[in-house]
C-alpha cells in the first residue's frame, strides 16, 4: 500500500501546511506548475517525488521533469500531465492516446479547480487536485490525499489548506 499526496499549481510556494501532509505520505505527485526547483528539491528530500512540468515552468524544470509521467504503482497504471482536460473534454494533445490506451488513473492540473470524476467510457478515474499555491484565481488552496493498494484507489480525501484573501 502507498499513501499519496497529490499537488498541482504550487507556483513556487510551499508552506508548513503542505509539508505536514507530505510528511505523512509515502509519495508526493505534482501535476505541474511547480514554479521553482527549490519546491521540488525540498519535497524530494522528504519523499519519493513524481512530477510533470506545467506551462509556467521554466527550462530548468522542463529538463528535470517530463510533460507526461506514465508509470505503474502497485497494480495501478497512472498518467500525470499538466494540461489534460477531464472526461468528455480531454485536451486535443492527449485525446487520441488516452482513448487508445487509457490508464486507470489520469491526473492533470492547470485549471486550479479541484475535480475528481470517473470516466465510464474509458473506465478511468480522473483527478485534478486544484491549486496548492497562492498564485491564481482560486479562493481555496487544495490538494488530494489517497491510498493505492494493489489495484484499488481508496481513502480519497480533499484537503482544503486555507481560504485565500
Amino acid at each position: 500500500m502507498k499513501k499519496i499526496v497529490l499537488l498541482s499549481d504550487t507556483h513556487g510556494y510551499i508552506d508548513d501546511q503542505i509539508l505536514k501532509f507530505i510528511k505523512q505520505a509515502d509519495e508526493v505527485w505534482h501535476a505541474g506548475d511547480i514554479g521553482t526547483l527549490e519546491v521540488a528539491d525540498g519535497i524530494k528530500k522528504l519523499k519519493t517525488f513524481r512530477a510533470v512540468y506545467g506551462n509556467i515552468d521554466d527550462a530548468t524544470i522542463r529538463t528535470e521533469y517530463p510533460l507526461n509521467n506514465k508509470f505503474t504503482i502497485e497494480k495501478v497504471t497512472v498518467w500525470i500531465t499538466h494540461i489534460g482536460g477531464y472526461p468528455h473534454r480531454y485536451d486535443q494533445r492527449i485525446k487520441e492516446e488516452i482513448s487508445k490506451n487509457p490508464p486507470q488513473l489520469f491526473i492533470s492540473g492547470h485549471s486550479h479547480i479541484l475535480k475528481v470524476m470517473f470516466d465510464k467510457k474509458l473506465n478511468l478515474l480522473h483527478m485534478n487536485p486544484g491549486a496548492a499555491g497562492k498564485h491564481g484565481f482560486h479562493t481555496v488552496r487544495t490538494m488530494l490525499r489517497f491510498e493505492i493498494n494493489a489495484d484499488k484507489i481508496t481513502n480519497l480525501e480533499v484537503i482544503e489548506l486555507e481560504q485565500r484573501k
